[in-house]
């Protein structure tokens, strides 16, 4: 084995790299096989993200895959090359170690279509997948939600089970058996993976045919039987299609790696919820995710010797622990670490010198905000949490006897920390009108309450025909935007007065804390009215019965106090009289209860830069939120039977498609078990945002590269799918009624289709060797001109097995004046009156219609009969 060799050929403009290990070398796969792996082989996969190739420091991603059953030497090959490509790719490179069934999420997010899993090895010389290859009789297990993938099994009914889906391959005809218990999300997805084989398989001329009711889909059901046998006793009970690894693991360990003399020691250092303060440059660190995945973390001044053991001991590791051997290893360099890993920690640092509000107002103030940017720019508004200026409708409702009751307009501005209020915020983005419902929940609001808002929040999303985007948002942990449609005045009241300005003041001495620069991040907060409360860099307000103190700490801004000289008339009409810290008066200090320490440190900004959207799939088990991470997501990963969440760190989304069956409220509640569970201790007060399909604001949009906003418009159900483009009734009939000429009922009940099946799918067969005969050409021009529409091909490959006899097949042919212009009761015995050029020979067929038997039937079928009627064969 000679991995010293320079880094292999690699097309620029592609963003993945796929080579399978064969006799101990890298050999390339071709592109149009890459979904395919075979069990007794190790792959090496390299990404590169076209869309990150500009970007400083962008990483790049390097698995190996080790096949089940692949052989030790093969997988000691693959780790060598891969440590090689390390090397020359450079260090801006996350390495993956994958077992097959068990690959990581990044891993599978290459394959948006599914990967397929192939029994055996890979004979040294043969392509990976032949296009246009109708020889070909398998069953497929297809399984997965977001991540399909499709293993082969045994072709037989006991491979079956009532909850996946079934294919059964056949060449020119393809069956998906959906079991009675999959979803309708599941079915959606198998038939992609199965339209998917169509076209990269067979050119796109393969008829489909779906069984989602036994009952109904006699004809396929039929066409089943004549290959698996009879069905004797039940289907098998569903097996578990997702592993209880997937479920979020809230527990993380961080161990320190090092070599001792001959022996590695590996020392635990800290538990949940880690800093990144624990990782020091010069060493090496162990992150074991609850067993479910381990991170291998290397210093940028360890030495070579230790990374290139890094996998090693990683193994090592999960041997030690008594993990299982699959179990997915992760190795990152400082300075690259994927967005997984750093959410694993409390708060992760991008690049250095960012001041940076922990509400993300520091970026506002750096903005001057333009509306006409925030609608062309959706990624300006994600990144800035702010669908427009705020200078939209804004009514405002308050939660009082469980009902929602109007708010004064004068008063819309004032929230009190015992209540509950809904904020409808009304805006225009590129022309079509939108709304945003906040759902604001005071933190001495009572758990009725709390209820009552969202059943309200209900009731008049009803009223808007659902059209409302919903934002759960805790008292103090408000959104920019939030802030920016008060314009300033927001005032947040203790306990649950009435909403009057002069009724708010009952207490005889109150404390208000007061922050923001501006109009779009100004609000202000009762506190206690104790010392201990101020703080130096902020402005406060204190009001007695007797007189008021405007408070400016030693590290307020111009801009502050000029924002505080307007705030102030909100909450009180009297006099205000101006302290300076350091300059207070003895009552000031007397109406406090007397001095105390308070910070007087200038408030450093939480850097949170270093963190990067993630998108899951939301599912339930056993009353657990499963996840299902999608990296490098796109507009397509949204399906209408989804539920999606999208994490930015300061807010959660959660994606709700038009087909999906979640409630609500269960959709919100995943969001705040997601929350509760996640390893890094994430602030349960962090706003979730319910969006729903054909709904979604630039907020939620501007996190994805593209966005199509018609996308929608055009998008077919699952049941248009199979009966508008797919369901060929005609064509799927004609097969029946062929394979019926050969008396299906008469063959053996067994697991495995007796002769006569054979013989009646030996047609295809016989066209499959003269196809792949072809070679390189051939397949060239199937698998680039090739495709049709779902209809064409419905009607061009309705014969998906070739009239035979014993008699035709012994003597190379019937002579042509046996069989053309004859009566069907005066045709030779055996042949079949509707296919009687079928008995010519191959020589007299090319003689007589001008192309060979594979041209002619995969012609439409009324072209064939067309051209049957002209020579004398109909």
């Amino acid at each position: 084995m000679d991995t010293n060799k320079g880094l292999p050929a690699m097309e620029s403009h592609r963003d993945l790299h796929i080579w399978i290990i064969e006799n101990l070398k890298m050999v390339p796969v071709p592109r149009r096989a890459y979904r395919n792996f075979f069990e007794e082989h190790c792959y090496i996969v390299l990404h590169v993200p076209q869309s990150l190739k500009a970007t400083q420091g962008a990483s790049k991603d390097l698995h190996y895959w080790v096949g089940k059953e692949a052989s030790r030497d093969a997988e000691d090959a693959a780790g060598s090359f891969v440590q090689h490509l390390q090397e020359a790719l450079g260090g801006a490179t996350v390495q993956h170690r994958e077992a097959q069934g068990h690959e990581s999420a990044c891993f599978l997010s290459y394959f948006r279509r599914g990967i397929i899993y192939r029994k055996g090895g890979l004979a040294s010389g043969l392509s990976h997948v032949e296009t246009n290859m109708y020889n070909i009789q398998r069953l497929l297990h297809i399984r997965g939600r977001k991540h399909v993938s499709a293993a082969e099994v045994e072709l037989s009914w006991n491979s079956f089970n009532k909850g996946d889906i079934f294919l059964l391959d056949l060449g020119r005809m393809m069956i998906q058996w959906n079991g009675p218990k999959t979803s309708i999300a599941e079915k959606a997805r198998g038939l992609a993976l199965t339209r998917s084989l169509q076209d990269q398989e067979r050119g796109g001329r393969a008829q489909i045919g779906v069984v989602d009711d036994e009952a109904k889909a006699t004809d396929l059901m039929q066409i089943m039987e004549a290959v698996l046998g009879c069905r004797v006793g039940n289907l098998h009970a569903t097996t578990p299609t997702k592993s209880i690894n997937q479920l979020q693991k809230p527990s993380v360990r961080l161990y320190h790696v090092y070599e001792k003399g001959k022996d590695l020691v590996v020392q635990e250092l800290a538990t949940c919820p880690l800093t990144q303060d624990l990782l020091q440059k010069e060493d090496c660190y162990i992150l074991d995710q609850g067993g479910f995945k381990i991170y291998v973390w290397q210093g940028c001044m360890s030495s070579l010797q230790e990374k290139k053991a890094s996998f090693r001991r990683a193994l090592g590791f999960i041997q030690a622990k008594g993990y299982p051997s699959y179990t997915n290893v992760e190795v990152v360099n400082d300075g690259t670490e994927s967005a997984a890993f750093k959410q694993l920690f409390q708060s992760w640092s991008g690049e250095q010198g960012k001041n940076k509000n922990p509400r993300g107002i520091g970026k506002l103030l750096q903005v001057k905000l333009d509306v006409g940017k925030l609608h062309s720019q959706p990624e300006l508004a994600a990144q800035l949490r702010m669908v427009d200026d705020g200078s939209g409708e804004v009514e405002v409702w308050c939660i009082q006897d469980l009902r929602r009751q109007p708010v004064d307009p004068k008063h819309c501005g004032q929230l009190c920390a015992g209540s509950c209020y809904l904020v409808l915020y009304t805006y225009w983005n590129m022309g079509h009108i939108q709304y945003l419902l906040y759902l604001w929940q005071g933190l001495q609001a009572s758990a009725q309450e709390i209820k009552a808002l969202s059943s309200n929040a209900e009731e008049l999303d009803l009223l808007y025909h659902g059209a409302l985007v919903h934002e759960h948002v805790t008292m103090g942990s408000e959104p920019p935007h939030f802030l920016a449609i008060f314009q300033g005045q927001l005032v947040v009241f203790q306990g649950s007065t009435a909403h009057s300005g002069k009724e708010q003041l009952t207490s005889a001495t109150r404390l208000f804390h007061m922050r923001g620069t501006d109009n779009h991040n100004t609000w202000t907060e009762e506190v206690p009215a104790r010392a201990s409360s101020l703080n130096s860099s902020d402005i406060f307000l204190l009001v007695t019965t007797g007189f008021c103190y405007l408070w400016f700490g030693k590290g307020c801004s111009g801009d502050q106090r000029e924002m505080a000289r307007t705030v102030v008339t909100v909450i009180s009409k009297e006099n205000k009289e101006i302290v300076l810290e350091g300059q207070e008066p003895p009552h000031f200090w007397e109406a406090l209860g007397g001095r105390a320490p308070y910070p007087s440190n200038k408030r450093l900004p939480v850097d949170m830069s270093g963190f990067q959207p993630r998108l899951f799939e939301c599912s339930s088990q056993t009353g657990h939120l499963v996840l299902t991470e999608v990296v490098f997501f796109s507009q397509e990963d949204l399906d209408k039977y989804d539920v999606m969440l999208l994490d930015t760190w300061q807010e959660i989304f959660l994606w709700l498609g038009e087909a999906a069956s979640q409630q609500k409220q269960e959709v919100v509640a995943w969001g705040q078990e997601y929350l509760r569970t996640h390893p890094a201790g994430r602030s349960l007060a962090t706003p979730i945002v319910l969006v729903k399909q054909g709904h979604e604001p630039p907020t939620f949009t501007g996190w994805f590269l593209t966005w199509d906003p018609y996308k929608w418009t055009n998008n077919q159900s699952y049941e248009e799918v199979v009966e508008g483009s797919l369901g060929a009734v005609s064509a799927i009939s004609e097969i029946t009624a062929e394979i019926n000429n050969f008396q299906m009922s008469r063959w053996p009940v067994s697991g495995r289709a007796g002769p006569l099946a054979q013989q009646a799918l030996k047609g295809s067969e016989d066209s499959s060797e003269n196809e792949l005969a072809l070679g390189p050409k051939a397949d060239c021009g199937g698998a680039s001109t090739s495709r049709s529409t779902s209809t064409s091909t419905s009607t061009s490959t309705s014969t998906s097995s070739y009239p035979s006899s014993p008699r035709c097949v012994s003597n190379g042919g019937l002579p042509r004046e046996q069989l053309m212009h004859q009566a069907a009761e005066d045709l030779p015995e055996g042949v079949d009156p509707a296919h009687k050029e079928f008995y010519l020979s191959d020589s007299d067929f090319q003689d007589i219609f001008g192309k060979s038997k594979e041209e002619f039937y995969s012609m439409a079928k009324w072209r064939q009969q067309q051209q049957k009627k002209q020579l004398g064969f109909f």
